[in-house]
């Protein structure tokens, strides 16, 4: 799947169009696992032209998870981000957090065709990888391939909703 040029398409645009990375919004998390690889995973979105925020943390210290996964999440069902990002040893914790915030969809990609398979066919607003499973040029291959693919809607729009019904459903008593 050898792609001549990167073209990030903004979650709610029109189909067919593009707008430039500097004006998507990703917010980043890690835990102590993730820590060195969310350092260079920033510094490469930057790089690419990202506003890029960092929810932490600024150390490597040893913290929970969740607790990063909760800030970042929460980001992103907001609207105040269009993507997260998340670290953590293998990313499956981080990935079980963020879906307990209702509007997430987040997925464990630690290889580019899960990535492209997850925004293309899920419509996942945030990725989970796995510090201790993926090396940094292999996180900046799958960050492209996510970025880049779009939602493709048609079938799998159908599946989507009804992950966003059970969501809805099963936090109404939240929303009250």
């Amino acid at each position: 799947m050898a792609r001549a040029e990167v073209r990030v398409r903004h979650p709610n645009a029109r189909a067919g169009s593009y707008p430039l990375a500097e004006q998507m919004r990703i917010t980043l998390g890690a835990d102590h696992a993730g820590f060195p690889l969310k350092e260079k995973i920033r510094e490469y979105l930057v790089r690419k032209g990202y506003a890029v925020e960092d929810t932490g943390p600024a150390t490597f210290t040893r913290v929970d998870y969740p607790d990063y996964a909760e800030k970042v999440a929460a980001r992103v069902a907001a609207g105040e981000a269009e993507f997260g990002v998340l670290v953590c040893g293998t990313g499956l914790g981080m990935a079980m957090t963020a879906n307990k915030v209702p509007g997430v969809r987040a997925a464990t990609c630690n290889d580019t065709l899960s990535a492209h398979f997850a925004r293309c066919h899920n419509d996942a607003n945030v990725l989970a990888l796995g510090g201790r499973l993926v090396d940094p040029k292999t996180a900046e291959k799958i960050l492209d391939i996510w970025l880049s693919t779009p939602f493709e809607g048609g079938r799998h729009q159908r599946r989507v909703k009804k992950i966003v019904a059970l969501d809805e459903e099963h936090h109404a008593e939240k929303k009250k």
